[in-house]
């Protein structure tokens, strides 16, 4: 994937995360598509890609739900540095490997997130944020265990083998 379709596919994401995800809210849970993608992205093609995503999709999300710039492009950029740490050992099992990738930094996008906002005096008052986070959290795993091993699948059957010369 080149980045040019990283950073085109980062900002469709953002747009269907603002407008048709809200549609597919279930009880206080909602998808984050671009974090999802962005952990997907890392996992299956690479870092440079993965941080394109982060970024492109981080800047869009800002400007289109009118919050302070680069929020989420930091706490985007952040997860997609943890995960491609955490892919790297992993190489043989990347399909399986991005499901708890994501569960365990939809947490962290989740937190970080919302410390950021709450610095920059956004006023949110929750009394428990990893109860109220939780809901989220299952719905970014289910949505993983669907597209996560079908893209790193797709993405390994269609990619180049690097190959010596000989």
């Amino acid at each position: 994937m080149s980045l040019f379709v990283a950073a085109i596919g980062a900002t469709v994401t953002a747009i269907f995360e603002l407008t048709i995800s809200p549609y597919l809210q279930v009880g206080n849970a909602h998808p984050h598509p671009v974090f999802i993608l962005a952990i997907v992205c890392t996992v299956a093609v690479g870092l440079e890609s993965g941080l394109v995503w982060a970024f492109v999709g981080g800047i869009a999300l800002d400007m289109l739900a009118q919050r302070p710039l680069g929020v989420s492009s930091f706490a985007l950029i952040v997860v997609v540095g943890i995960a491609a740490s955490l892919a790297r050992p992993f190489v043989r099992i990347r399909p399986l490997m991005v499901v708890p990738a994501v569960a365990l930094l939809s947490l962290v996008y989740s937190m970080t997130l919302f410390v950021l906002l709450g610095a920059l005096g956004s006023s949110v008052a929750i009394k428990d944020p990893i109860a109220a986070l939780a809901p989220g959290v299952v719905y970014d795993a289910v949505v993983a265990v669907i597209v996560g091993p079908l893209v790193v699948a797709i993405h390994d059957r269609y990619a180049d083998e690097e190959r010596a010369d000989w």
